[in-house]
């Protein structure tokens, strides 16, 4: 295994302090990279496999995103969905967009906000998300389900640690969620 490279970390011109935070944290150890790309790694090949379930019903996997989503959160506005799949208002426009020509999602009015749509599922969608979302367990069952239930909770606890960690961090000027 190759050994990663770290720079050594340059001082500020004349002394200065850097911008006001937290001291830097040490870089990543060899195992914490390891791990950090095994699981990019793995939501990669996750991914790749859900996409080619959900092709065989017609459907990507933004597209079933959104479906699962709207089937639980039906009249939903199309904010909502963005916030909900950590995604911008315009990306979810042209999924409802397309699912709405395919007949599988409809817009309704709101009467207090003509602006404004509640987004509802056809029968025609219910019925593809209800074939996704069985996939969806069928491939969670093949994998993630094989294993020990005490794995399982393992595995559970360290992502829920990792999750609070990232929710901790500050946030960047300039990139904040739309």
């Amino acid at each position: 295994m190759s050994v990663i490279q770290f720079p050594e970390s340059a001082s500020a011109p004349d002394g200065a302090a850097g911008p006001a935070s937290a001291p830097p944290s040490p870089p990543a150890s060899e195992d914490v990279l390891r791990t950090w790309f095994r699981f990019l790694r793995l939501h990669h090949r996750i991914t790749s496999r859900a996409a080619q379930e959900f092709r065989r019903i017609g459907l990507s996997v933004p597209q079933f995103d959104l479906l699962s989503t709207l089937s639980e959160r039906e009249g939903a506005s199309q904010q909502e969905i963005a916030e909900r799949l950590y995604v911008t208002k315009g990306n979810v426009s042209g999924l409802i967009d397309r699912l709405t020509a395919q007949g599988l999602v409809e817009r309704r009015a709101l009467p207090a906000d003509r602006r404004s749509y509640a987004l509802h599922l056809t029968d025609q969608g219910r019925a593809l998300t209800e074939q996704g979302l069985a996939l969806q367990r069928q491939l969670i069952g093949e994998t993630l389900g094989r294993l020990p239930a005490a794995d399982i909770a393992a595995l559970d606890g360290l992502l829920v640690r990792w999750r609070d960690r990232v929710r901790e961090l500050p946030e960047q000027v300039g990139e904040a969620a739309e």
